[in-house]
């Protein structure tokens, strides 16, 4: 299925629902959609060759894991379409991003607004971290590091067996700072695994604050080369240097975009907590009120009448 809307468009989208959601639950993801919004909206909208969801638009409860007496067990890659050899595959490696991710299902019409209110409640397969049952998830990606590892191995098996379509991770940057990162691309470069794309979300940030501070990576692009990937630096904000980027050639070697973003991006306000901007709960009710009026006039709409919810 393809939507008619603009990517950019559907990018702003990703930011308001994320956005109302943080306000309503006093509290959110706001940088990872500052700074990943059109990433996402460019993967979905244009660049996945996915088909038809096969799962309900409206997500069922959480149906237990596998086992000999749950047969109907199944993952939220159904969201993206079936498992067909032609079809793009992709992987959510940070499980953290998961309501930037389903605010885009939602945007592009694989996903009913009301999944998005089941968002960490009880009982809901809809988790706050995504799960291999959660909307648009295969896998559990447990710990940061994995998913690229995850995706190398199913796009050899795809090369192996003839299939056409391509394995794609959404990463972040705090991910550079585990291992089996290197590991994979290394992996990657040995088996000639070229059927394996990656963009990385590197907007400097990870959850205990700025990457600097915690453990310094140095010259990300340069180590991604180094290991054996092909890696292509680009401003993370513009949809035509992704574009551009997609088609760098890379023959016998996994491609990875860097998008380089800013964790306040659309969100200026959020500077205020720089560098603490992993998950955003407001200290106050002042603090909630402002921040409602501010980023809603810069995402161009009426602020988030929230009443006395969540107080």
């Amino acid at each position: 299925m393809k939507n008619t809307r603009s990517t950019q468009d559907v990018a702003l989208g990703i930011r308001r629902r994320v956005f109302e959601h943080a306000i309503r639950n006093n509290g959110g993801y706001l940088s990872q959609a500052c700074s990943a919004a059109e990433q996402l909206a460019w993967l979905y909208n244009e660049e996945l060759n996915l088909g038809d969801p096969t799962l309900p638009m409206i997500p069922e409860p959480f149906g237990g894991v596998p086992s000999a007496d749950n047969t109907t067990y199944h993952t939220g890659a159904g969201y993206n379409g079936p498992f067909e050899p032609g079809f793009d595959r992709l992987f959510i490696a940070p499980a953290h991003y998961a309501l930037n991710a389903y605010a885009t299902l939602v945007e592009v019409g694989r996903m009913a607004p009301e999944g998005l209110a089941m968002f960490n409640r009880d009982g809901s397969s809809v988790e706050m971290i995504g799960a291999e049952h959660s909307p648009g998830m295969e896998v559990h990606n447990g710990t940061l590091g994995i998913g690229l590892s995850t995706a190398a191995g199913l796009a050899w098996g795809r090369a192996r067996r003839g299939e056409t379509g391509r394995t794609w991770v959404f990463m972040s940057d705090g991910e550079v700072q585990e291992g089996q990162t290197w590991e994979a691309v290394q992996a990657c470069a040995h088996h000639e695994i070229e059927n394996l794309y990656a963009i990385m979300d590197v907007n400097d940030q990870q959850c205990d604050g700025a990457m600097d501070s915690v453990m310094r990576v140095g010259d990300i692009r340069q180590r991604f080369e180094t290991f054996g990937a092909a890696c292509i630096e680009i401003d993370g904000h513009d949809i035509t240097a992704m574009r551009e980027a997609v088609r760098e050639p890379h023959p016998g070697r996994p491609l990875i975009i860097l998008a380089r973003t800013c964790p306040y991006h659309s969100m200026s306000i959020l500077k205020e907590r720089f560098p603490r901007l992993h998950y955003v709960r407001f200290s106050s009710e002042e603090e909630r009120a402002r921040m409602n009026i501010s980023i809603a006039a810069e995402l161009g709409m009426d602020p988030i009448d929230y009443g006395q919810e969540n107080h």
